[in-house]
């Protein structure tokens, strides 16, 4: 059973980090309001009942955490990993000025993160198919590199908390990142970029920029690491398509 990805990981951390050092701007903000009362507002009590609205209709969105949303082939994943996901496509979808509870976009939502779900987990058995492992030495590397953006170890343990993580848990979807990446290193391959790509990408760029256009010495390596990307994921995708025609998938919600 698959708790959680580690990419969703790294992004609700994210989160977690960013609200810490939104709390210390917080709490200065409201040292310099103590010192510039007349320019400090408070909340309206009809925004304030907006907010919680909102709060409990995105509550009401999430799946019990130990149902089982979706099952790819003998692996099943729960309500928890999903419920993650969840978290951050409603913030996002917020963020770019829409609804999340509504009918269209809550469909939308779902769709997006059961499809994310088990082409991660396609890919991940595939992995452990071909016999691609994650050493101790390179799990335990990349736990410390991770760990390490925290403040202290205060603000790391609220985070496993907040997102109801085990130490252990975290290092093993560390693994299982280690594995998938490795794959898609190993096994998918793609033509390299050449400079007439990067030439005509450049030049589209520039087109629109006009004069703001950076001068293509400075941007050339960027672009070509970009291309090289979109190559590399469409291929992903496209084995995944592949991958999926011999997979026993099946959506429980």
């Amino acid at each position: 059973m698959r708790k959680i990805m580690y990419g969703l990981i790294a992004a609700v951390f994210a989160i977690a980090l960013t609200a810490c050092g939104g709390n210390e701007e917080s709490k200065e903000g409201k040292d310099s309001n103590k010192q510039n009362a007349g320019e400090k507002t408070e909340q309206t009590e009809d925004q304030a009942k907006q907010m919680e609205e909102m709060k409990k209709k995105l509550e009401k969105q999430k799946v019990e955490g130990d149902q089982v949303v979706v099952t790819v082939n003998d692996a099943e994943i729960k309500g928890t990993e999903y419920n993650r996901f969840l978290e951050q496509y409603q913030m996002q979808y917020q963020q770019m000025g829409q609804d999340p509870t509504s009918k269209e976009t809550a469909k939308k939502m779902k769709d997006q993160i059961i499809n994310s779900m088990v082409d991660y987990e396609i890919v991940l058995q595939e992995a452990e198919k071909k016999g691609y492992e994650a050493s101790e030495d390179k799990i335990d590397k990349q736990f410390e590199d991770f760990k390490g953006q925290f403040e202290n170890d205060k603000k790391y343990q609220e985070a496993l908390k907040q997102y109801d993580l085990t130490e252990k848990e975290l290092k093993q979807e560390i693994g299982e990142s280690i594995q998938y990446t490795t794959y898609v290193e190993k096994e998918i391959n793609v033509d390299e970029v050449s400079e007439k790509e990067v030439k005509d990408y450049y030049n589209k760029m520039k087109e629109a920029q006009g004069d703001k256009a950076p001068k293509y010495e400075e941007v050339k390596d960027h672009i070509k690491t970009q291309l090289e990307n979109q190559k590399k994921n469409k291929k992903v995708t496209e084995k995944v398509k592949e991958l999926k025609k011999d997979a026993d998938i099946t959506v429980k919600i």
